[in-house]
């Protein structure tokens, strides 16, 4: 066996490695955008349609927020360990997948652009 022979057995072992992990978390990450919808209804009073309007200031758009954030944010006002006297109640009674189906959902609206 020549010398490259292993580096080329080694490139492509990582990579078909590689490949197949990002295959398999895909189906982990799939949710379900309207059941996401469905959920995200009573969001609209604060939040506005799609999450696209806010109805002050002070309330956070969430169209085009990143899944990840979302799952985070929603899971620490149900843990109680971001606290929000509005969020937090509303946070509390949403199970593990309506946390991930809401946060898809809003993640897959267009969210705000900014001209340079």
């Amino acid at each position: 066996m020549a010398p490259g022979d292993l580096n080329v057995r080694t490139t492509t072992s990582v990579l078909a490695m590689l490949a197949a992990l990002c295959i398999g978390t895909a189906p982990a990450m799939a949710r379900d955008y309207e059941a996401g919808k469905q959920k995200a209804e009573s969001c609209k009073a604060c939040h506005g349609e799609a999450g696209k309007e806010p109805v002050t200031p002070e309330t956070p758009r969430l169209a085009g927020q990143h899944y990840d954030y979302l799952v985070h944010a929603l899971q620490a006002y149900k843990k109680g360990t971001r606290d929000n006297a509005l969020m937090s109640p509303m946070a509390r009674p949403l199970s593990e997948d309506d946390i991930r189906d809401m946060a898809w959902y809003f993640a897959r609206q267009k969210g705000l652009q900014t001209k340079y």
